[in-house]
């Protein structure tokens, strides 16, 4: 639904590879506004297949490495041609100003998205949550999804996972 509505939207390549970006790879919002064209493009605009955030960029003021998965360096394929023309320097997502997105800014804008196709209660670490629910339904251990999710206590990542009938009926299962 919400990628539906980024079709409509001014920005749309960017809304929409914005709301995917946070879905794949479980990004928060300050995270998404720091990356740069060089930090996810190599020098011959490949995607790469994994970035590293300094402490810096990070809310735990942690370093960490985020991973690409295959759908999502094939969508940075195609994102490629909307920032072929900026410095590797330039920010990844720009406004419309073409600077750099503050946390604070990247935050109000998923809250648009988000309300503007009627998900009230979405935010900005709805994507994150997804991500971290998604690997949990298939299985992955909490440990790993808090090295991917940048949590230094499980107990954290935890509180992201969503409980939900399917979950529960497979887990029944492994009786």
């Amino acid at each position: 639904m919400a990628l539906a509505q980024c079709n409509t939207r001014r920005h749309a390549v960017r809304d929409r590879a914005l709301v995917q970006f946070s879905i794949l790879a479980g990004l928060r919002a300050c995270e998404l506004a720091a990356l740069t064209v060089g930090a996810v493009y190599d020098d011959i605009g490949a995607p790469r297949t994994s970035v590293l955030l300094h402490r810096a960029q990070t809310k735990g003021n942690s370093a960490r490495r985020v991973y690409f998965n295959t759908e999502l360096q094939r969508l940075l394929k195609q994102y490629r041609s909307h920032v072929a023309d900026r410095a590797s320097d330039a920010p990844l997502f720009a406004t419309r100003f073409g600077t750099a997105f503050s946390a604070n800014t990247m935050s109000q804008l998923f809250l648009d998205i988000y309300h503007s196709c009627g998900l009230h209660g979405c935010s900005s670490h709805s994507g994150r949550k997804t991500f971290i629910t998604r690997l949990a339904d298939k299985g992955v251990a909490v440990h790993l999804l808090a090295a991917l999710a940048g949590h230094k206590h499980i107990s954290t990542t935890q509180r992201y996972i969503s409980v939900n009938e399917a979950l529960l009926t497979r887990a029944v299962e492994l009786v």
